[in-house]
């Protein structure tokens, strides 16, 4: 039987379907690494996050992610790395504000993508690793656009931020919450 839908009544689906957007909001659990910037380096950058995309200000910190959950695989594997880290704190410069997806906005790396690159080539155990470029976040096209969202207001940061990453993170949204923290790996000097 097919169900039918008049004026504003929504049509019910067959039994046993489950809508898209509910599989979408069931997704319960994300992980990631990731490098937070510095609380002591942050105000100006989460005083714009605050305006631009107070959804993504309430769920997580300005930060640069590292790895992503589909590449994490084996968590003791890339745990035991961490525990000999091979990496002093990493250095990252970015350049103005850009525009992507309609009303997101970011930062994009201008200088210490090399270094990122390295980390994640040591973290994931291989070089044979996809491309990612670190930027940091200011709104998410995923959110609704905030009123203050403008290239604008995102210029009103310095158009060449400098900002060093001491510490790694290993984080875990569970169905659209905030972001926790469950563990953190300082980046001590290089080995000898």
């Amino acid at each position: 039987m097919e169900a039918q839908c008049s004026g504003s009544r929504a049509a019910t689906p067959p039994r046993g379907a489950v809508s898209v957007a509910i599989v979408l909001e069931m997704r319960e659990l994300r992980q990631q690494l990731s490098l937070y910037v510095p609380r002591d380096a942050s105000q100006d950058i989460e005083a714009v996050r605050t305006i631009v995309d107070p959804v993504q200000h309430r769920l997580i910190p300005a930060h640069v992610t590292l790895c992503r959950e589909d590449e994490l695989g084996d968590v003791s594997v890339w745990q035991a790395r961490l525990k000999a880290i091979p990496f002093g704190p990493l250095t990252l410069s970015f350049g103005e504000p850009q525009t992507f997806s309609g009303h997101g906005l970011l930062l994009n790396c201008i200088a210490g993508e090399d270094s990122f690159r390295q980390l994640r080539e040591y973290l994931l155990g291989s070089k044979e690793i996809r491309r990612q470029s670190p930027h940091l976040t200011l709104a998410h096209p995923r959110n609704p656009k905030a009123e203050g969202n403008s290239i604008e207001t995102a210029s009103r940061l310095p158009p060449r931020l400098q900002l060093t990453f001491p510490t790694l993170y290993w984080i875990e949204q569970e169905r659209g919450e905030p972001w926790r923290i469950l563990d953190s790996w300082k980046l001590s000097q290089a080995l000898s």
